[in-house]
């Protein structure tokens, strides 16, 4: 995706809104068994079970944005613990991806993922106020703002379903592993603390590894201590073995500052 991210998250989100009110508005005549895109009526509680079963019936992957909060003076409508509980419903060998914006991102079940066998993998970026579901690529569920007010939409229409994928696929590559943010709080950061934890797995003195990213000694050692400190360690021993555990640690096999490698 070229230009400011979140201007092409707003034109991408401009049309599915448009592609869901055309498809529905070719398809209203039609019978509600050659629909592919039908309202889902009944409030968020037939939001919550139609959800339900498309997850129940997901074989190979399901992606989520969580981006869409109440209107304004209303209250939640169901418990976060109710989502949840929902995406752990889903087969083990699905693969799930949850794409959220920061002010959703729940952290507590990010810290959950840590140690499970088959993990959510968990982004945050800056999404337009959308709540959607892909599952399979073949089907959708969104919930977003429309010409008619708040619409929940199922969705089997290939052109709208791509275009929802674009929108995913385009935003998920350049967000933030939602691990790396709430440790180290945004990217420029968390790049930085992934060069240096490599120059501490691979042994590079302080030195070296100083030189390599163009800052003092002084200043490298105060970024160790730092970065030390967010992973709550009393030794760098101990900052690599956090850093491993949240996932935070580069592949061994690539280089580290000055050409060493981590092996």
């Amino acid at each position: 995706m070229s230009g400011r991210p979140e201007d092409e998250l707003e034109h991408a989100l401009l049309e599915v809104r448009e592609l869901i009110e055309s498809t529905v508005a070719i398809h209203r005549d039609r019978s509600l068994r050659e629909r592919r895109i039908t309202t889902v009526e009944g409030g968020y509680e037939a939001v919550l079970e139609a959800a339900e079963e498309l997850i129940g019936g997901a074989v190979h992957s399901i992606d989520i944005v969580h981006a869409r909060t109440p209107l304004s003076g209303q209250q939640p409508e169901r418990p976060v613990r109710s989502e949840r509980e929902l995406i752990y419903s889903a087969d083990e060998a699905v693969a799930v991806r949850l794409l959220a914006s920061p002010a959703l991102l729940d952290e507590s079940f990010v810290r959950e993922q840590l140690g499970r066998d088959r993990p959510v993998a968990i982004r945050v970026a800056r999404v337009p106020p959308l709540q959607a579901l892909l599952v399979d690529g073949v089907t959708g569920l969104v919930v977003a703002e429309s010409a008619v007010g708040r619409r929940a939409s199922l969705i089997r229409a290939p052109e709208v379903l791509h275009t929802l994928h674009t929108l995913f696929a385009g935003v998920w590559s350049n967000a933030v592993p939602a691990n790396e943010r709430i440790v180290f709080g945004d990217r420029d950061r968390a790049a930085l603390a992934r060069q240096i934890l490599g120059a501490l797995r691979a042994g590079v003195t302080d030195e070296v590894a100083a030189r390599d990213l163009t800052v003092s000694v002084r200043t490298y050692r105060r970024h160790v201590a730092e970065i030390m400190a967010l992973l709550g360690a009393s030794s760098r021993f101990q900052a690599g073995v956090r850093a491993a555990e949240l996932g935070l640690l580069p592949l061994a096999s690539a280089p580290g500052p000055g050409g060493h490698t981590g092996r």
